[in-house]
């Protein structure tokens, strides 16, 4: 690795870095689409992992999970204490860089046509996913702010897809090195959570102890596949354009 390369490389994890933190302390961090709210703090950590290597991706997940250290500190809520343990706070983050970073690195050459199509499949479930989702905001009086955010992911999300089926590249390897991500943060750090504080984190919420798997193991489905489907559109235009 040359120097250049170095340079380069430190400015994404500064970069990125930054943005991960500006995410983590503002209500930026979350995109609300009336049925549902979107976290995009891993997002910035997914993309360095694609643009520069899962070294880099990791490097800007440990940043993500510092801010979420001093998030719970400096803003403490009922669940806060959970992201004291640097185990849920920083492992589950650095992993989300590496675990993109070799998921994209072993499909970015396999390329081929029959993958494409694979792809266009893809883009053609999550545009009628999210193309339900402004419906679902227009016929059930959602915020304005809400219809227009869900109206704007959705338009992104036809752009790619119109992408996907005139370039003979696709953008597959993006699309799931972004879930596998995105997947990694809510496993494993929902899955800490269960492991270490399950009975305290469910009493902390308001629930009964009975419930403690199912409302752990829960929003591993109400809350990563979301968080997955955002992630990918998301992440598939900004390294398309990054790209470009």
């Amino acid at each position: 690795m040359n120097n250049k390369e170095k340079t380069r490389k430190m400015v994404t994890v500064a970069m990125l870095g930054a943005i991960t933190m500006v995410l983590g302390f503002t209500p930026m961090g979350y995109i609300p689409l009336g049925l549902i709210n979107i976290t995009t703090m891993h997002i910035p950590v997914i993309i360095a992992a694609i643009l520069e290597g899962p070294i880099v991706g990791g490097l800007v997940g440990f940043i993500f999970g510092l801010s979420s250290i001093a998030n719970a500190m400096l803003r403490p809520g009922p669940i806060s204490f959970v992201f004291y343990n640097p185990i849920i706070s920083v492992l589950p983050r650095i992993l989300i860089g590496i675990f993109a970073g070799l998921t994209f690195k072993g499909l970015k050459d396999k390329n081929n046509e029959k993958i494409r199509k694979i792809s266009l499949i893809l883009w053609t479930i999550l545009t009628g996913f999210l193309i339900y989702l402004v419906f679902y905001n227009l016929t059930h009086q959602a915020k304005i702010y809400q219809i227009v955010i869900s109206i704007v992911i959705t338009i992104i999300a036809i752009c790619m897809l119109y992408l996907t089926y005139k370039n003979k590249n696709s953008n597959l390897s993006v699309a799931i090195a972004s879930f596998v991500g995105t997947m990694t943060n809510t496993l494993f750090v929902m899955g800490f959570i269960y492991l270490f504080y399950a009975e305290k984190y469910v009493r902390a919420l308001g629930i009964s102890v009975e419930a403690a798997r199912s409302t752990i193991f829960g929003a591993i489905i109400t809350n990563g596949l979301p968080e997955a489907i955002m992630s990918i559109v998301l992440v598939s235009a900004i390294v398309k354009a990054v790209r470009r």
